[in-house]
């Protein structure tokens, strides 16, 4: 077999989620200023000089896709919600919806017309470049909430009905609003964006979707109003950006996940009616389920895969899913479809600022297994 192409552009061959351990002298400062014992000058200090180990971190396991590692954010999902004109927080206290019981976090619901009258991630991604080199800036990675973030939390309540009459109304502003941020990502020099979307593999778990149905809940039209709110945020894209979503099943505090079930429910929509550029799928356990739904791939696509065994197991593992995506629906060479693929850790290393139950060492070591099994694989890596 010949050698792939050359991968030049994200995803990468080896990749990382986003989301990077925060080292304690950070979370530390952090605390303080949330207690109001330093300036917001001094914890962007602590943020830059974090994220500035972080990138260079990056740079020495062999990372090209560089992140901040979310050092600006305490949790994955900020950025987008809480910047929306028309959403209100609902702090722990207070009942997240009507006629429902308290759930103890904090949420956002909609009680107006939302509207985008700030940008999400720019800061961010402009305070990325202003810490790297010019020759890294076309690869640097922003990671983005999900746009049904909050509907699926909430359902009917999502929203006041004397606001929007009914989801498409009320996901009409929503999808504006992502347009609006991508087209400004872009002009400010991002090509590379992962949107996470932990709750897309709640329709891979039957348990959830017995649950659904015990609720009243069409699951199959609840999914499809997904997939066109997503391919409508994203089609029309630049040819040159990469937009990617992220698909797990939770790691949240201590590792906890939230969902199982394999991608086969899911599969032929999620690749074939959304106009993402590439999907990092999770597949370190079996709550993931099997590579078959890959057979759905097409050509045009890539993906990556999120595991964590060894190097030999994952070399392995990687050979196995590329029979699978070259024997699919559109039959290609293993060489196609090898190049289609790139590897990754199963998720972020801390979609919470606490963080998972890994050290800072442990972050490093994962991240350099990943890169010294893709070199194993690719000549390009």
């Amino acid at each position: 077999m010949t050698a792939p192409a050359i991968c030049l552009n994200p995803p990468f061959r080896a990749e990382h989620i986003g989301s990077l351990k925060r080292p304690e002298i950070l979370l530390r400062t952090r605390k303080a200023y949330s207690e109001g014992r330093c300036t917001l000058s001094t914890l962007r200090a602590a943020e830059d000089a974090a994220i500035q180990t972080a990138i260079q971190m990056q740079r020495d396991v062999g990372i090209k896709g560089i992140t901040d590692g979310e050092f600006r954010r305490h949790i994955f999902f900020e950025g987008v919600f809480d910047q929306l004109e028309g959403m209100k927080y609902i702090p722990k206290d207070v009942p997240a919806f009507k006629e429902s019981k308290t759930t103890g976090v904090p949420s956002y619901v909609c009680d107006a017309k939302i509207r985008r009258v700030k940008p999400f991630y720019i800061s961010q991604f402009e305070d990325l470049k202003r810490l790297t080199r010019s020759d890294e800036h076309k690869n640097l990675k922003i990671t983005m909430c999900a746009p049904e973030w909050f509907h699926l939390r909430h359902g009917p309540y999502s929203y006041d009905t004397s606001v929007y009459q009914n989801d498409e109304e009320y996901f009409a502003d929503i999808i504006r609003a992502y347009r609006e941020e991508i087209a400004d990502l872009y002009a400010a020099g991002c090509r590379n964006i992962q949107i996470d979307a932990p709750l897309l593999a709640f329709f891979c778990d039957q348990k959830m979707l017995q649950g659904m149905e015990e609720r009243g809940i069409d699951h199959v039209a609840l999914f499809d109003l997904y997939c066109r709110v997503y391919d409508t945020c994203l089609k029309d894209h630049p040819a040159d950006m990469t937009l990617g979503i992220h698909l797990c099943r939770g790691n949240f505090k201590g590792g906890r996940h939230w969902s199982e079930g394999g991608y086969d429910r899911i599969a032929i929509k999620l690749f074939r009616e959304i106009a993402a550029t590439t999907y990092y799928l999770e597949y370190d356990t079996e709550r993931a389920g099997t590579f078959e739904p890959l057979r759905w791939l097409p050509r045009n696509k890539s993906v990556v895969l999120g595991l964590m065994e060894d190097k030999e197991e994952l070399i392995a593992r990687v050979h196995r899913a590329a029979e699978i995506i070259a024997n699919g629906e559109e039959p290609r060479s293993l060489e196609e479809a090898l190049n289609q693929i790139c590897i990754s850790p199963q998720c972020g290393f801390a979609s919470h600022a606490e963080g998972n139950p890994v050290t800072e060492e442990d972050v490093v070591r994962k991240l350099a297994l990943v890169v010294e099994t893709a070199k194993a694989v690719w000549p390009d890596a």
